[in-house]
């Protein structure tokens, strides 16, 4: 069996985390002592990713992810009693717009099959907050087409899903939520995209919109929709969702002619 050396690619540095931003701190604090109070040993490690990791959040306007690493998969209660927790923590801290729970099991993150999803995603996206750091069993990655579709592979279905909750929105303040996680998600999967061989990574929703078209200008305008949805949504459910179903079928087409035969 292949070991983890045999799958590492070509290693790029890393830069050290920024400091957490003071307003952010009591959230962090508050939502590591929820999760292990709630989860107990079951919560292998806990990471920031993010606004909140980059030092870069804006309070009131950014939300606070969390990858939470299990070391089991969890009973139908056990998921109903941690979204309580994601819940109550969400209504405590209006510091924060929303908070999000991304959760792997410890065998899957560490799966050499998942070794572009997971091990890419530790390793760049994450710091760790909690528990053993998983990202220090990976090189650094360089960045690749590969990797972008593993961390986005699954970006058609989950799109096509905001579609169905968008058109089904039960009041405004529901629809404008829907249509900013909808256009974050879309603008990081225009990274599939990318250019074979280029060594740059975007960081930023505005980093992924600028290099999305300077490579698709012809498609600038419309990833412009989309970086302003993803911070301040105004468009009808209608309006969003015709110009989200019409790029990704643009997407879709240029990925089956970019697929070698």
């Amino acid at each position: 069996m292949k070991s983890f050396d045999d799958f590492m690619p070509a290693c790029i540095e890393i830069p050290p985390p920024k400091p957490l931003q003071p307003e952010f701190v009591d959230v962090v604090n508050d939502a590591l002592d929820s999760l292990r109070k709630e989860l107990g040993p079951v919560l292998d490690s806990l990471y920031l990713y993010g606004s909140v990791a980059r030092g870069k959040a804006q309070r009131g306007k950014s939300d606070l992810d969390l990858t939470l690493i299990l070391t089991r998969s969890l009973a139908t209660h056990e998921m109903r009693s941690l979204e309580r927790v994601r819940s109550d923590l969400q209504d405590r801290h209006p510091e924060v717009s929303k908070i999000d729970f991304d959760i792997g099991v410890l065998e899957d993150v560490l799966s050499p099959d998942n070794l572009y999803s997971w091990g890419y995603w530790l390793k760049h996206e994450c710091r760790c907050i909690y528990g053993t750091d998983l990202a220090l069993r990976f090189k650094a990655f360089q960045p690749s087409r590969s990797i972008a579709q593993a961390i986005n592979g699954d970006y058609m279905q989950v799109l096509g899903d905001y579609v169905i909750c968008i058109n089904a929105a039960e009041g405004h303040a529901e629809m404008q939520r829907l249509q900013k996680e909808a256009a974050r998600k879309l603008l990081r999967a225009t990274n599939v995209l990318r250019p074979l061989s280029d060594s740059y990574w975007p960081v930023s929703l505005a980093d992924y919109a600028e290099y999305f078209s300077a490579s698709h200008p012809e498609m600038a305008h419309h990833v412009e929709f989309f970086l302003t949805h993803a911070n301040t949504p105004y468009a009808s459910s209608e309006a969003f969702n015709d110009k989200l179903v019409f790029f990704l079928a643009w997407m879709k087409k240029c990925e089956l002619l970019s697929t070698p035969a």
